[in-house]
């Protein structure tokens, strides 16, 4: 017996029985949607995130279109449940229920990747872009020209700068770290503290793989990394040495 297929209706209608008011208010202030905030005019149903990832594991066979559309949402939840869809689409294209042959498989991963920056504009919040960015754009350009990284980085708009580093974790996870330390070489002067985070967490990840390398660039820069940067890069590094750091700044 095959697998039922569900719809995009379907989806939505039972996304919509978990909405939540007092959890979407909560949410509201977490992720900063007052006026002039980050995040400012985001709205949430308040659905919680293991609920999310559950529904986006039943409703695998929705094709690209439909995720997509799906991802225009106004509402958070709608589009981090897409982000979920579209990822699974990259990681399993053989479960796409066109899939013919292991050509498909390129054409696939194309699309995704294609979808997923043509829609950058919905991929605006923080966990949204760190559930899905590394996951999809950075496995895509694993093996292939990653320049485009470098001009998302200079981006005005914050979450294509965030974009840039965090797909980087796919290559950290791989043992390749330069594009890393030269993104957040190129970020030092960022003025957004969601960016001195994020490129000090993907240093962090780099010291868990290679110590010796992550400190090396981490003394290097120090006295011009952005004390969040720094304070999140060396999280890991025993006590003696991250007062060491701290103190010669």
């Amino acid at each position: 017996m095959k697998d039922k297929l569900f719809s995009l209706q379907e989806l939505e209608l039972e996304i919509n029985s978990y909405k939540n008011s007092e959890q979407a208010k909560l949410a509201a202030r977490y992720f900063k949607t007052a006026k002039g905030e980050y995040a400012e005019g985001d709205r949430f149903l308040g659905i919680s995130v293991p609920v999310q990832r559950s529904l986006s594991k039943k409703y695998t066979n929705l094709s690209v279109k439909d995720i997509i559309y799906l991802l225009q949402s106004d509402w958070h939840e709608k589009r981090l449940i897409a982000l979920f869809l579209l990822e699974h689409r990259y990681s399993y294209p053989h479960k796409d229920p066109s899939f013919q042959n292991l050509e498909q498989i390129v054409t696939i991963r194309k699309e995704v990747y294609d979808s997923y920056v043509a829609n950058f504009s919905k991929i605006n919040n923080w966990d949204l872009v760190d559930a899905s960015a590394y996951k999809i754009i950075g496995r895509h350009l694993f093996d292939k020209d990653r320049s485009i990284l470098y001009l998302w980085a200079k981006s005005e708009i914050l979450w294509e700068r965030r974009i840039a580093v965090i797909s980087t974790f796919y290559f950290i996870q791989n043992n390749d770290f330069e594009d890393t330390f030269s993104l957040s070489e190129l970020l030092l002067d960022d003025k957004e503290d969601l960016m001195h985070k994020a490129c000090g967490w993907m240093l962090r990840e780099i010291y868990k793989k290679d110590s010796r390398r992550a400190l090396a660039w981490i003394e290097k820069y120090k006295l011009k990394m952005p004390r969040t940067m720094l304070r999140y890069a060396i999280e890991k590094v025993p006590e003696i040495k991250r007062k060491q750091i701290l103190t010669a700044r």
